[in-house]
């Protein structure tokens, strides 16, 4: 009896040691994943348009292929981050339409204010190339995170709004709304009217 409790000492000393090992183990957090960024390269948006600009190269433009698109109407494809900057240009007849669409802007940017944990606004002013307008900011659980149109105050309006085909959850496209927003400011800063 002895030669065996002999035989397991060894082995029940050794499960003494491994339980007094001070690892924590506590449950880990939910996580998201890590996400690759693209380096930042643009190309020139040269279409048959009113307008030009300059997009970065990972995202793809698409014509507006919707029931109600008109032939100036594009999608900024964000395929890795599954999101769109939808883009619209109208042009503008007179002052009252040019208000209309300024104002619908403004109710299509508000619009998030159930969700929006914040919506920021900034003057887009380029005199030099006639381009001005209101960027929209909106932080939170909205289904939109940047909106902004660009005008000449004449006869051209151009409209964008980021979207992602995800269920919104800010915290975690928070990151890549970061870094899409950068591209909309280039996108914005090389905005030139051809007329």
């Amino acid at each position: 009896m002895k030669l065996k409790n002999l035989f397991f000492a060894p082995f029940i000393l050794l499960l003494i040691l491994a339980a007094c090992n001070n690892n924590d183990y506590s449950p880990k957090p939910k996580a998201y994943y890590r996400i690759e960024f693209p380096k930042k390269q643009y190309t020139s948006f040269n279409r048959p348009v009113p307008f030009s600009f300059e997009y970065p190269t990972y995202a793809t433009i698409e014509q507006d292929k919707s029931r109600d698109a008109h032939k100036d109407w594009y999608n900024l494809h964000f395929k890795q981050f599954n999101g769109f900057l939808h883009l619209t240009y109208y042009d503008v007849s007179g002052k009252g339409e040019y208000d209309e669409m300024v104002e619908d802007a403004r109710k299509l940017a508000f619009k998030h204010t159930i969700k929006a944990t914040a919506i920021d606004q900034k003057m887009i002013n380029y005199p030099d190339r006639r381009v001005y307008g209101i960027y929209y900011a909106i932080e939170g659980n909205t289904a939109s995170s940047v909106q902004f149109f660009l005008t000449d105050s004449a006869q051209h309006y151009f409209r964008g709004a980021l979207y992602f085909n995800e269920r919104p959850q800010y915290d975690s496209i928070e990151p890549v709304v970061k870094f899409i927003k950068k591209d909309i400011d280039k996108m914005i800063s090389t905005f030139k009217w051809k007329q």
